[in-house]
């Protein structure tokens, strides 16, 4: 299965971390889509090539090189502007994976943006919140 992945740069609290590898676990993902940014998107994409030696890492950096983690993947593709990477991000994948800083939905979040144009297409997205519930 293809994952894409969207999060806060604040990073993921460690019960996000242990969610997001018991679905990754379940998922077995093939690629992993990631953008690459400072936060939640260097952290799993750090779990991600540590334990999935056969998953295809795929990095969709943002334009703005002073938010960008640079942890990159197999395949790193252009950077672009934050909404247009995030929409390649969902368009790529089969499932999308997001760890959001609040279990609130934020309107000036690109975490919550980004989950709302998954629903919006028919994606299907799992949410981990802050606590590790996944809903």
């Amino acid at each position: 299965m293809k994952v894409g992945f969207t999060g806060t740069q604040m990073g993921m609290t460690h019960s996000q971390c242990t969610a997001f590898m018991e679905l990754m676990n379940e998922i077995m993902p093939v690629e992993f889509h990631h953008g690459d940014c400072i936060g939640a998107d260097s952290m799993a994409a750090k779990m991600v090539l540590a334990n999935f030696p056969e998953c295809i890492v795929i990095c969709h950096p943002p334009e703005c090189a002073s938010k960008q983690a640079f942890v990159g993947g197999h395949v790193v593709l252009p950077a672009k502007p934050y909404l247009e990477r995030n929409h390649d991000i969902v368009d790529a994948c089969d499932v999308l994976l997001a760890c959001p800083k609040s279990k609130i939905e934020e309107l000036r979040s690109g975490t919550w943006a980004t989950v709302r144009y998954a629903i919006s297409i028919g994606k299907p997205v799992r949410i981990v919140l802050p606590d590790g519930r996944v809903i």
